[in-house]
């Protein structure tokens, strides 16, 4: 017998809500590092029911923001430093080596051009709204691999940037790395649109390593601050 599938899309749609909500809560720190959840309190406080609320959580462990933790619920991935550092470090390595291929390129592709078109501006037209900086800054290194041409390079580095997503989008909470961005990225595209590799590579890497110092300094900020804010409501 046929069986309607007309609620599958409801479900899908309420999954990814939670997710949504779930992982912005993370982003926050609502949920500290090394908080346990339960499903039950969950499912109460965001309003879905258990299957799109699993679903969601799933998908969470699947990018590493959350564990499975078998008879009692699930716990909020706690923050690890040295995986983060193993992780900006196997980014550097992707991106000199697409800043290399791109400096070998006759001409600058349309990918470049359009980082130009954004980046090499005067101060006047730079923006300072930090949430759009923080997207396009993600969009700029992304494009850089994705203009290099190497399609596994490119799924690789696209999974390194969603599992330090947590901490790389508060570099651009400050409104002075949202400038020093600016400049950073404008004087990597000139090194790449003249050809100079070894400056290219240079820039880029210590640019990597400046924003890897301060979102460490930022997030450890706030998560010294959310717990405060914990102790004081208890």
């Amino acid at each position: 017998m046929y069986k309607s599938t007309e609620r599958e899309p409801d479900i899908s749609n309420l999954a990814e809500r939670a997710y949504a909500h779930l992982k912005q809560m993370i982003f926050d720190f609502s949920f500290m590092p090394g908080d346990l959840l339960s499903e039950v309190e969950l499912s109460k406080s965001i309003s879905v029911s258990r299957t799109p609320l699993r679903q969601a959580l799933q998908r969470l462990q699947h990018e590493g923001f959350v564990h499975a933790m078998p008879k009692v619920g699930w716990q909020i991935a706690p923050l690890d430093f040295t995986k983060l550092d193993e992780l900006y470090d196997f980014r550097i390595l992707i991106e000199m080596n697409a800043v290399k291929r791109l400096c070998e390129s006759a001409s600058p592709t349309p990918l470049v051009e359009a980082l130009l078109d954004f980046w090499c501006v005067s101060k006047s037209r730079r923006s300072s709204d930090g949430e759009l900086v923080g997207q396009m800054d993600e969009n700029f290194h992304a494009q850089l691999v994705r203009a290099a041409g190497n399609a596994e390079m490119l799924k690789v580095h696209t999974e390194i940037t969603e599992r330090i997503r947590i901490v790389r989008r508060l570099d651009f909470t400050k409104k002075q790395r949202v400038n020093d961005t600016y400049d950073e990225h404008s004087h990597i595209l000139q090194a790449i649109v003249k050809g100079r590799s070894a400056e290219a590579q240079r820039l880029l890497k210590a640019h990597i390593e400046q924003s890897k110092i301060e979102v460490r300094k930022i997030t450890l900020g706030m998560l010294h601050e959310a717990r405060q804010v914990k102790r004081g409501l208890t």
